[in-house]
């Protein structure tokens, strides 16, 4: 849903009149772009290999959120640190807003860029909203929307084809944090630990939390632990050696679109090749 909020200082629309969409995170960016093209300037707030959790924006992207003629935001408690600049923008489209929310411990699911099926939901979604902006040409907008939709929902069927194969006894996974539970939900795998316990990377470990899991690891004889790009690997690594025997790190993209050039430097390149890591790991 597209709600207008108190401020925002006006359109910021570029000398070509294209309007300005800026967008917080590398992922939601890409998808953004895919769908509206060169009808609009589209800015990202984070750079590629952020940590959304962390990130807090300069004074020149606070300007440029506010300024903006439509923000775009993942929601449900990601961009935390930039919760006041959103309550005061003035067009937001909230991703979260157009996906049903998985919860642990209460607590909503920022993850949900990891479910491409709920992500093409809030695609068709946001094809009309970004239409409706002025100066651009909302045939081209729906039109390259659609098709983004159909992109997203064979990818979806590309992903469960390729994990299908792994044995039931071996579909568990453990991740850095709690990262995966929209992908783990989708496509049947269960999530059965987090070297951080917890939505966000902002916590911590303790060493009996290393502890209680690497005991899980080895009654599961869970094969691969899931470090992630955004994060060091020096908290998997230390489950490995807590666990005592032959379990691999694998890192995954999990809140950033890869460097350039890279086989994750598009959504549906970085959820492909987490699923191609996840399939070989545990197969």
């Amino acid at each position: 849903m597209v709600s207008a909020a108190c401020g925002g200082g006006g359109s910021s629309a570029g000398a070509d009149d294209r309007p300005h969409v800026v967008v917080t995170t590398s992922i939601l960016g890409d998808i953004v772009r895919q769908v509206i093209g060169d009808q609009a300037d589209v800015e990202v707030i984070m750079p590629v290999g952020a940590d959304p959790h962390e990130f807090s924006p300069s004074t020149r992207q606070a300007e440029a959120m506010q300024d903006a003629d439509l923000l775009v935001v993942n929601g449900a408690g990601l961009e935390q640190s930039m919760a006041d600049l959103i309550e005061g923008a003035g067009d937001v489209f909230t991703f979260a807003d157009h996906v049903e929310l998985r919860t642990l411990d209460g607590d909503a699911d920022p993850h949900l860029w990891n479910d491409p099926h709920a992500i093409a939901g809030a695609v068709a979604a946001l094809g009309p909203v970004v239409a409706a902006l002025p100066g651009t040409d909302h045939t081209v907008v729906e039109r390259q929307a659609a098709a983004y939709v159909q992109q997203l929902e064979a990818l979806d069927t590309e992903i469960a084809s390729s994990l299908a194969p792994i044995a039931p006894a071996r579909r568990t996974l453990v991740t850095n944090h709690d990262s995966f539970g929209y992908f783990a939900h989708r496509y049947d795998l269960r999530v059965i630990g987090a070297v951080i316990p917890s939505l966000t990377t902002n916590a911590s470990a303790s060493a009996a939390d290393l502890e209680a899991l690497a005991e899980v690891v080895r009654e599961q004889q869970v094969p691969a632990i899931f470090a992630e790009t955004t994060q060091p690997t020096k908290l998997a690594d230390a489950l490995v050696a807590e666990v005592g025997s032959d379990v691999t790190v694998v890192e995954l993209y999990t809140e950033s679109l890869g460097a350039p050039g890279s086989s994750a430097d598009t959504y549906v390149g970085m959820l492909r090749t987490d699923a191609q890591r996840i399939a070989t790991a545990l197969g």
